[in-house]
């Protein structure tokens, strides 16, 4: 056996890519990205590289991450770098939320931190608030808008009461302000969830996605039962009734919704009354004065209007 030692190459310098973020560089380790290939850069420096998926510009480098600030993105290589993204302070948590989402990066409390817990929570809560509504709404509130669209409508208002609610109408005297044409969605977790704004917040924008206009939700008062019923003079009674606030929602699916839902009437000019040129022309030649244009309207909504006489033909006599 040679005691001659063999020498051993130098292993290979790691690869490194150059990232340009809001006109920051960073060089990176693309096997960083690669170890998470469920988010977006773990995609872009993956196999499909080698299809031209990520085209550098001609100096080399990636221009990435559009719209997003370098701050931003240096919390981010943290994720990559350590699995956790640590938030400094003066870095909005919901810029961070939204770098997140576009970076297809998991936002949680596993996967970040950072001193300002209400800001943390509130972004949570955003995504708890959602995932909630969605099963509300294909359970409670589509059913609802359905039946109003069976019946005709091309919009719905409906009111959220608790499960322990009753409605108990005189029907000889209802309530004055149309909630007869209200639908009534019994639901108390629905009703909690409608108690904090932003909760509103999030349904409104789910249900912008979804197509839906004019959407308003708040809180409104709404009769449940008879109260007590007033005499007033002549013998006639009044029904007061026992309003509760609760929340509501009011939307519409009207696809011609910016055009007049009015009649609109054509007017027909009378063929047997002259025009504005034939009104000078007989005015210019010395001739008797036409009575005033009158459209077809306005012959069937008022008197006729007086018109001069015609004048007679020469008698043969």
């Amino acid at each position: 056996m040679s005691g001659k030692l063999e020498s051993v190459p130098d292993p290979a310098p790691p690869e490194r890519v150059t990232l340009v973020v809001d006109g920051t560089h960073f060089v990176v380790d693309p096997a960083v990205f690669t170890a998470h290939p469920d988010t977006m850069l773990g995609r872009m420096f993956g196999p499909g590289r080698q299809h031209n998926f990520t085209r550098p510009n001609g100096k080399g480098e990636y221009e990435i991450a559009e719209g997003i600030g370098a701050s931003i993105f240096r919390v981010v290589l943290d994720f990559y770098r350590t699995g956790i993204m640590r938030c400094p302070d003066g870095v909005p948590v919901a810029e961070l939320r939204e770098a997140c989402d576009y970076l297809c990066i998991n936002f949680d409390y596993s996967t970040v931190k950072c001193r300002d817990l209400s800001a943390l929570l509130h972004e949570l809560s955003n995504d708890g608030a959602r995932r909630q509504f969605e099963s509300f709404l294909e359970d409670l509130v589509v059913p609802a808008m359905v039946g109003s669209a069976q019946e005709g409508e091309r919009e719905c208002h409906m009111v959220v009461l608790t499960d322990d609610d009753t409605v108990d109408w005189d029907q000889e005297h209802p309530p004055p302000m149309g909630e007869e044409y209200s639908q009534i969605i019994y639901s108390t977790k629905l009703y909690r969830f409608f108690k904090y704004i932003e909760n509103r917040d999030v349904a409104k924008a789910l249900l912008k996605e979804r197509g839906l206009k004019n959407i308003r939700i708040g809180i409104e008062g709404y009769p449940t039962c008879k109260e007590k019923v007033k005499r007033r003079p002549g013998g006639r009674s009044e029904v007061i009734y026992n309003y509760v606030q609760r929340p509501f929602i009011q939307l519409s699916w009207e696809k011609e919704e910016g055009k007049s839902r009015h009649v609109d009437f054509q007017c027909v000019r009378s063929k047997s009354v002259p025009n504005l040129a034939a009104m000078a022309e007989g005015l210019s030649r010395g001739g008797t004065t036409p009575a005033p244009q009158v459209d077809e309207l306005d012959r069937l909504n008022g008197p006729a209007p007086h018109l001069p006489p015609l004048s007679q033909p020469p008698s043969d006599s």
